[in-house]
This record gives C-alpha cells, sequence and structure tokens, in this order.
C-alpha cells in the first residue's frame, strides 16, 4: 500500500488518479459505463473488482454491490476505501454467494487472467437468476497481441489466455445466451492522437512515463471515457470485447 492508502501499480492493474495511467483508466471507465443501464436497481456481483472504483460506480446505480477479488491485499483495501460495497476475498471459480441470487455479474478486463475460463463462466451461470446478465470485458487477442503464435503463452505475462470475439463467444456455456457482441476503439480525438504519435498506445509503452514528452503527458491526461466508442462492426479491429449474455 502506497503512504496515500493507493494500491500500488503491479504493471497490469490500473488505479485512479495517476496522470500517467489516466487512457487506461478512461479505457476501463468506458466498459463500466456502457455497464451501468444493466445494474440499475440491481444486485451485482463484480468477478475480479480490483482497485475497487469500477465497483463503485455501479454501486451509485445498483440496489448491492458486491466485490469479489481474489487478491487479499485488493479486497482489504476495497473494503476499507468504499464502504458501500460488500468486499470479499474469493477464488472466482468459487464465487461466494448461493445458487440464483445476483441479477448481474460483471467481470470487466478478467477473463483473460484465469487459468480455468469455462468453469468460471458455469459460476456465472450458477449465481445469476434466470434472466440475469452476465457482463464481459476483455482485450481483443486479434489486435492486443498480433504477434502471438498459437502453443506459446501470451506475450502479456499477467495473461493466461487471450480471447478473439469468437473464441469469447464460444465459450459461453448453454445456461448463458449471447445477447450482445461489441468492440470498444478509438474515437476521433484517440485518432488524433495516434497520428501524432504514430498510435498513442505503442507510445505510452515505449518507454517509461518519466521520460515522456510533456505533450504525450498532457494528452493521456486529457483522455476521456467519451474517447472511446463502441459498436458491433469490425469486432476483430477493435481493441477491447464487450459480451453480454443472459440466464436462460
Amino acid at each position: 500500500m502506497t503512504p496515500d492508502g493507493q494500491l500500488p501499480l503491479t504493471g497490469e492493474r490500473t488505479v485512479p488518479g495517476i496522470v500517467a495511467e489516466n487512457y487506461w483508466f478512461r479505457r476501463h471507465e468506458a466498459a463500466y459505463l456502457l455497464a451501468l443501464p444493466h445494474c440499475r436497481g440491481a444486485r451485482v456481483l463484480e468477478a475480479g473488482c480490483g482497485e475497487g472504483y469500477g465497483a463503485a460506480l455501479i454501486a451509485a446505480e445498483a440496489r448491492a454491490v458486491i466485490a469479489v477479488d481474489y487478491d487479499a491485499l485488493t479486497a482489504g483495501h476495497v473494503a476499507r476505501r468504499y464502504r458501500q460495497l460488500a468486499a470479499v476475498r474469493a477464488n472466482l471459480v468459487h464465487l461466494p454467494v448461493v445458487d440464483a441470487s445476483i441479477d448481474v455479474v460483471v467481470g470487466l478486463q478478467v477473463i483473460e487472467h484465469l487459468w480455468d475460463q469455462p468453469r468460471f463462466l458455469d459460476e456465472c451461470a450458477r449465481v445469476l437468476r434466470p434472466g440475469g446478465a452476465l457482463i464481459l470485458s476483455t482485450p481483443n487477442r486479434l489486435t492486443f497481441s498480433p504477434g502471438w503464435v498459437p502453443g506459446t503463452p501470451p506475450l502479456n505475462p499477467f495473461h493466461t489466455r487471450e480471447l478473439s470475439p469468437s473464441e469469447l463467444a464460444s465459450l459461453l456455456p448453454p445456461t448463458l445466451a449471447l445477447q450482445d457482441l461489441r468492440g470498444l476503439r478509438h474515437g476521433p480525438r484517440l485518432h488524433a492522437m495516434d497520428g501524432r504519435y504514430d498510435g498513442v498506445v505503442a507510445a505510452q509503452l515505449a518507454t517509461d512515463p518519466a521520460r515522456w514528452p510533456t505533450g504525450l503527458l498532457a494528452d493521456v491526461a486529457a483522455v476521456r471515457a467519451e474517447d472511446f466508442v463502441v459498436n458491433d462492426t469490425e469486432l476483430d479491429v477493435s481493441l477491447d470485447l464487450l459480451l453480454l449474455a443472459v440466464k436462460r
């Protein structure tokens, strides 16, 4: 834990309030904002809540939110910082709620970290009531790891298996019916940044943030969730995938 009570950066987990992380934070926030309409008045479980900012955003609309994470440091931080949440440390393939007790399960940027993805989805189906919704997001393997060779580990050491659009959809168990599959991509402002830096993501990853040009740091700090767009066209070239499924 940092002196200001913030979770430390791991190289993968995104936390709010850090200028150099703002692009990734807003990219995640865009997915949370899309999930909100499905969470209004609902009993929600977030599987893999991370720092907790997303679960707190959902809690402003939901009837109740259970925030689950496997990491003890993370679960403790969420319990202290976000008192409106029921924070629980648990394995995501053993969700700590009874059958058919949840209206919405949210798992954003989580499934790519899990060793047993089918078992996780079975657990999501188990805890959802009939008609309940599963909302997932994950990096699109086709654009996130374009150089990946099948049969080798993911290029990102924090990931166990990354998914293409068709691979993500094919993992759903029979009890979950696919309702929507969309892709998140850069909107006009971010396209303009891509032009300035020959790819704003590549520019951020090319060197330590302490060595970024002043212009890049200012542009990253100015990114907002609204700078990302989501639609159901050209999924294979999207940055992230967003899936909505309903319990039969």
